[in-house]
């Protein structure tokens, strides 16, 4: 894992035989990801995947 600083990092994962991917300790850490919470997850063909916790999703709709 390469970390910038305190607020950001760059790491790679790789992706397991059922499309799964492993979240690192630290995104869990920073991001308050618990085990059973709910992430979304965003794609867009020319700017990638994105997730977010689905709390933080709802919240964001709900301001529009």
């Amino acid at each position: 894992m390469e970390k910038n600083n305190k607020d950001r990092f760059i790491v790679s994962v790789k992706v397991g035989p059922k499309g799964q991917i492993t979240i690192p300790s630290e995104a869990r850490k920073m991001f308050d990801i618990k085990e059973g919470e709910t992430l979304m997850v965003m794609g867009d063909k020319e700017r990638g995947i994105a997730l977010l916790k689905a709390d933080m999703f709802y919240s964001l709709m709900e301001d529009r």
